[in-house]
């Protein structure tokens, strides 16, 4: 009853109150760009905390007490202009703001406020002085993206692998890219990677993405693909709060008539995952083999909101936070065949994939204007991933299982990866021709793989059914591994402007910068060999979907199996001692950027940069005993040139030339055995950095604010190229080497984003198109006894000539887009079709060909309408075409397929609700 009261309460003061309140719709635009819209102003009521800011398109909403007003409208670098107001009424008013001037400073855009839509970021291209692309929240939105990963690949030149978050930006791969947050590094989470997984990345946090593809003296030297900066969401809105529900199936998943994986794991993701504290005392290990049966549906649950606070007369604070799950299913099956030169098969296998993911994000900021000189923001991130998955293969395996009914080999893998990141930036404005400009933050990224099982079988005539194989010590195992790191980084610049025209503007402006990053991994492992006695190896019956009843406590003590470490049993006072590799690396960095106008139509961006490089490693595996460490020096001298030519007022001719390097990676360096399903692989102490060199030449034009048309030749250098080979031994083992002496790259982007039709002339009901182009060729010289002289290892390239992994020859993103918006509500609805040509799996040795992933493409429907002011709905359809992705061996009589599987459909649904 006293609930009731107190609503009925509330409701009457609501409706007081509305009574008074009258509502204030306008548009903002830019009076110097055509009155293009001008995203995210500041409008305030003056003499009050009574404010909002425009949105993405302009527009704003703002509700005021009735009576006579004043608005004052502002924003960085346009002259502040107040508009007298009678609320009497409802009032729908157009502003336009005029720049202060025409600066150097204003043509150099450093974007600090967000700027998601698609018309201002392409705007911020055509006004920069660097080459870059960006693709914003609004672009994802109406593509459908879920992920960062699959974010950059709507952009030209970037393409994905499959089942993982690594991307290759004009065909080079994860060791040639780099990934930053608000212009400050962060850490890999996964030990066998340079770059964060970019799957993990909701687009719920970012507020665009920019891709640069040409180097620049402000970003560390190791670069040669691409540098992916994600910008956070911030909040740009008076005040919001909203609540996303969605669902979602994998038709793979779901036509499965029993779906099943590993039992024991966490719904949400977070596990404890210690390995047992007396592992070789007996069989203490906590998860089953038993598979359970799941019924594969998942969805999604996200809560964000913000809110502005007006500080004194000039302060601004603005603060956004956002919490969400999600979890998706898959699964899928097909062939997995090992092959030699002459196309016998070594394994011959059916492959049964199931997966589950699941991941948490959690992301808070605040975004203070001190005033209109100072400015200080703070970013806090976390993120848990985790992945549970079901490898089952079964079939030939040679000198194990060649009978007819053939082998087993089943594995489930549980991997929990933490990201948390904290940044805090600054800028001052100190006078009128300086600014400084700096940044810190603190990473820390927790990754661990708790007790992944692994167990092989093969059929025995002679007992009638399945019996376990002891060959290897790895053939039956349970395996645990853990990774930290610690990531310190720091950035800060000092501008100044120079050369003063007569109407007040600089032709130039002058960088010092200095750049630190500081890291720190820890990498440990433990592999649990469960050693059969030979009475219960491949003569002894066990039951294959019971594992459980011969791989237990009483079975351990009656002495059927053992456990052991690569150091041995429990009789060895040292066998849980684990391996592991320690790595430490600093970069001490400092830069010098000139930036001049030359004349009215040229500019020039002129850098150098100094690095000083030191990466240690040390470690004591199984390989190495005894354990041993090694160091890498590098000082790098690394100059860049920029140059843009205003061709007119929308299109512009840019050069881009520097030199940067390539640093292998801990993991690279360290002579540690990962085991996967299929391949073994190990690090070279002796790998050392490659240098690069890169060219650009580029071509835009902007006809209108939403539409581009531009052309980009490129062209990259390298000299000594890493490669992961297969060196000569008995278990054709894989490891990395500088396998040649040069390598180069070289190709043509094409993109261009167009409106094709205007209905009844408006600009809210159009249908648009897109398309982006990437044509490509990769090539490198492969010297076998380079990597006698320089390495431990040898090798037998069947070719002297390669391309490089993961480059395909032809790249291509095309969407058709329609849109129609009228009063609160609005419909989108997109057609995205995604195509990549053959591209190098992996460079053939000893005769066997090269292993080539075939090209395939995917089609995409993305369906969204806004029902009112609060309600939105969303229906997504991916991977609609559903193509078998196959993996061929080049042999030299003939091309063997080896590889074969479907991804499925993807079928979600949305409902967002706005308060």
């Amino acid at each position: 009853m006293k609930f009731r009261f107190l609503l009925l309460t509330l409701l009457l003061c609501f409706a007081t109150y509305a009574q008074n309140v009258k509502t204030i719709k306008g548009s903002i635009t830019d009076q110097g760009s055509n009155n293009e819209p001008l995203a995210y102003a500041t409008i305030v009521i003056k003499g009050t905390e009574i404010g909002a800011s425009s949105d993405e398109n302009g527009k704003f909403i703002l509700d005021a007490p009735e009576g006579i007003h004043t608005l004052e409208i502002s924003y960085v670098g346009y002259k502040t202009k107040e508009v007298l107001i009678n609320t009497a009424k409802d009032q729908i008013i157009t502003v336009s703001l005029e720049a202060e001037d025409n600066s150097l400073e204003d043509i150099i855009i450093t974007v600090k406020t967000n700027k998601g839509s698609e018309s201002a970021l392409l705007n911020e291209q055509r006004k920069s002085l660097e080459i870059k692309q960006n693709i914003g929240s609004q672009e994802l939105s109406r593509k459908g993206v879920g992920d960062v990963a699959t974010a950059v690949t709507k952009t030209s030149g970037i393409s994905k692998q499959e089942s993982s978050g690594g991307i290759f930006v004009r065909g080079l791969g994860d060791r040639y890219n780099s990934t930053t947050m608000n212009g400050l590094p962060i850490p890999s989470n996964k030990p066998d990677t340079k770059n964060i997984d970019l799957n993990i990345f909701s687009t719920d946090i970012v507020e665009y993405i920019s891709i640069d593809k040409t180097y620049l003296a402000r970003n560390y030297g190791d670069f040669a693909g691409g540098n992916v900066d994600i910008i956070s969401k911030k909040n740009n809105s008076n005040g919001f709060f909203t609540i996303d529900l969605g669902a979602n199936i994998n038709t793979n998943a779901v036509g499965q008539k029993d779906f099943a994986l590993q039992g024991g794991r966490n719904y949400f993701g977070f596990s404890k995952n210690s390995q047992p504290a007396n592992a070789l005392q007996g069989f203490n290990f906590n998860h089953p083999y038993k598979l359970k049966s799941v019924a594969p549906y998942a969805g999604n649950l996200g809560l964000s909101g913000g809110k502005k606070f007006f500080i004194g007369t000039e302060g601004i604070l603005n603060t956004f936070a956002t919490l969400s799950f999600s979890n998706d299913y898959g699964f899928k099956e097909g062939i997995n065949k090992t092959v030699n030169a002459q196309g016998i098969a070594i394994n011959d296998l059916y492959q049964k994939t199931s997966s589950y993911n699941t991941n948490t994000t959690g992301m808070f900021n605040a975004n203070y204007d001190i005033n209109s000189n100072n400015n200080i923001s703070y970013n806090f991130l976390f993120v848990n991933t985790s992945s549970l998955k079901n490898d089952n293969l079964r079939g030939y395996m040679r000198d194990i299982a060649e009978t007819e009914e053939g082998g087993i080999l089943n594995r489930n893998t549980y991997e929990q990866n933490q990201l948390m990141v904290n940044q805090l930036l600054g800028k001052h404005i100190l006078s009128e021709k300086t600014t400084f400009n700096w940044g810190a933050a603190y990473n820390h990224i927790k990754s661990d793989m708790p007790d992944r099982t692994q167990n092989k079988l093969m059929f025995n005539e002679n007992i009638g059914g399945y019996g376990l194989v002891g060959k290897t010590a790895s053939d039956n195992h349970r395996y645990f591994q853990n990774l930290t790191e610690k990531e310190y980084a720091f950035n800060a610049s000092l501008d100044y402007n120079f050369a003063k025209n007569e109407d007040d503007s600089y032709k130039g402006k002058l960088v010092l910068g200095y750049n630190g990053r500081f890291k720190e991994r820890n990498f440990e492992a433990n592999q649990f060999i469960l050693r059969l006695a030979n009475a219960y190896k491949e003569n002894y019956l066990v039951d294959e979907n019971n594992l459980d009843g011969f791989f237990n406590q009483q079975n351990y003590e009656a002495g059927y199996f053992d456990i052991e470490t690569f150091r041995g049993n429990k009789n060895n006072p040292n066998a849980l001692e684990p391996q592991y590799y320690n790595g430490k690396q600093s970069i001490n960095a400092g830069f010098v950027n000139l930036e001049y106008q030359l004349n009215s139509k040229l500019f020039a961006v002129l850098g150098l940069r100094y690095e000083n490089i030191n990466q240690k490693i040390d470690w004591k595996t199984q390989l190495d005993f005894a354990g041993g460490e090694n160091t890498l020096k590098k000082n790098a001298f690394l100059p860049s040139l920029n140059l843009k030519y205003e061709l007119n007022g929308t299109q512009n001719l840019r050069f881009a030339f520097s030199k940067t390097y390539t640093l292998p990676q801990f993991k690279e360096r360290a002579p540690f055995i990962y085991e996967e399903v299929d391949e073994v692989e190990s690090g070279n102490p002796n790998l050392y950095a490659s240098d690069d060199y890169n060219f650009d030449l580029k071509w835009e034009m902007f006809p209108q604010n939403d539409e581009v048309l531009s052309a980009t030749a490129f062209g990259k250098y390298i000299q000594n190229p890493i490669n992961k080979v297969t060196i000569s031994s008995s278990a054709n083992d894989l490891t990395f080497v500088n396998s040649g002496n040069f390598g180069y790259v070289y190709g043509l982007e094409i993109e261009a984003r167009k409106n094709l039709f205007y209905f009844n002339d408006d600009d809210n009901n159009k249908l648009s198109a897109g398309v982006n182009l990437a044509i490509m060729k990769t090539h490198q010289e492969l010297d076998n006894e380079k990597i006698k002289q320089e390495t431990n290892y040898s090798a037998q390239f069947t070719n002297s000539t390669s391309g490089f992994t993961g480059a395909s020859n032809l790249l291509l993103n095309a969407d058709v887009t329609y849109f129609k918006e009228w009063n609160e509500r609005n419909i989108i609805a997109t057609l995205a079709y995604n195509y990549n040509s053959d591209r190098l799996y992996s460079i053939g040795t000893e005769q066997k060909g090269n292993l080539v992933d075939k090209g395939f493409g995917s089609l995409d429907l993305i369906f969204k309408t806004k029902l009112n002011k609060h309600f939105t709905l969303g229906l997504n359809a991916k991977n609609l075409t559903n193509p078998a992705i196959k993996r061929m061996q080049e042999n030299t009589n003939e091309d063997i397929l080896v590889r074969s599987y479907k991804l499925g459909r993807f079928i979600s649904a949305s409902v967002k609700y706005t308060f």
